[in-house]
């Protein structure tokens, strides 16, 4: 493997400068137009076969013409920072500092758009792409609906992978699944009433406090589940009135219920009713309307289920064979406990995996940061990945 190991070296500076460049652009969940134009350059520039935008506003980079179709997935949105104060370095400036690049995004996942472009550039240099197609998708909203732009590119660019890479953080590690994912919103309803004379009204958040310790009750219950376990969270409250001065008709909480292997519909659905009984309430999945930056209207319904690729199956196996060229070594294993765009792929029953730098610790939180080493790591791993497959 010396001839990518060179090239990698050739590339070096580039690719982290490039990831540099990704962390100063401001990307935030439906304002992403800059950074998809700024990578539609370089994607160009880096000899790309085919670089197309679709309506939805991801960016889809295409080597080769191959019929089998390998593909690597990064999102190029990220969280809000609303805590500028509490950053060592701004999290917009791209600080290089004892061999880390720190600010939003640069785990969650700027580093593996950087890894992934210039690895399919490398692979098209070496010829890897003579008997396969080759994508390379950086996409957008995934923050807040996860998996719905996978679902528009496959639509829209008309080709469905035979294997796919999720390129989300794991510190380098070989991941086999992640959690599944149902964003619940429970209401209850009140009868509005002067505050004044409240024994004529029905006060929902009363109502809503007794479901909370509920809530709480079967989050206890699962934390305390040996081995891997589902998690529930209250993550938002509010209530409707006619005034400050009048008895609350309505409070509504929304739930974030993460699920494992063997938990359904059904679990979730038992679960809930569980919860509400005997309450004047009422429980659906939580659905979202968010905005694309080209204008797009996108409607996401939040249920997932958990997925896991066999260790056994053809794609796992490619893994580790390609690891162990790169590396000399296996690689370590892991599994999500957040969810990604995969849940497109696997509810399509494509062959997925995910493998990424950085520590998805560090995502979302103050002082994100990725070591520069996993950045060029997994550049390495993905062009060997993309000539082993």
């Amino acid at each position: 493997m010396n001839h990518i190991t060179s090239a990698i070296k050739e590339i070096q500076s580039d690719l982290i400068e490039f990831a540099q460049n990704l962390v100063k652009i401001k990307s935030y969940s439906g304002d992403e137009q800059n950074i998809i134009e700024f990578i539609k350059e370089k994607m160009i520039k880096l000899d790309y076969d085919e670089v197309v935008i679709d309506a939805m506003g991801n960016i889809v980079g295409r080597i080769g013409t191959g019929e089998r179709i390998i593909m690597f997935d990064s999102h190029v949105d990220t969280v809000k920072v609303n805590d500028v104060a509490e950053w060592t370095y701004p999290p917009f400036d791209g600080v290089i500092k004892d061999g880390r690049l720190h600010g939003r995004g640069s785990v969650d996942m700027k580093s593996s758009v950087a890894a992934s472009l210039y690895a399919g550039a490398i692979a098209k240099r070496l010829g890897f792409h003579h008997d396969k197609t080759i994508y390379v998708s950086c996409t957008v909203l995934e923050e807040d609906c996860d998996g719905e732009n996978l679902k528009h590119v496959f639509s829209e660019c008309s080709f469905k992978p035979d294997y796919m890479v999720i390129c989300e953080p794991s510190s380098n590690k070989l991941v086999t699944g992640h959690k599944g994912k149902a964003q619940i919103a429970i209401k209850t309803h009140g009868i509005s009433a002067h505050g004044s004379a409240p024994e004529k009204g029905l006060n929902a958040i009363y109502e809503m406090a007794q479901i909370i310790q509920r809530v709480e009750k079967t989050s206890d219950y699962l934390m305390n589940n040996k081995g891997q376990h589902g998690t529930l969270v209250a993550s938002k409250i509010s209530s409707l009135s006619e005034s400050l001065n009048a008895v609350p008709f309505e409070s509504e909480i929304y739930l974030d219920r993460r699920m494992v292997m063997g938990e359904t519909k059904e679990t979730i659905q038992k679960e809930m009713d569980a919860i509400i009984a005997d309450k004047k309430a009422s429980w659906e999945i939580g659905v979202l309307n968010r905005k694309t930056w080209t204008g797009m209207n996108v409607r996401y319904h939040p249920f997932h289920l958990p997925w896991k690729i066999n260790l056994d199956h053809d794609l796992t196996k490619i893994c580790f064979k390609a690891f162990k060229k790169a590396f000399e070594s296996d690689p370590e294993l892991d599994y999500w406990d957040f969810s990604t765009n995969a849940v497109t792929t696997t509810a399509m029953g494509i062959p997925t995996i995910g493998f990424g730098p950085g520590e998805y610790k560090l995502a979302h939180m103050v002082n994100e940061n990725c070591q520069l080493s996993q950045i060029v790591d997994a550049c390495d791993f993905y062009t060997t990945l993309m000539g082993t497959v």
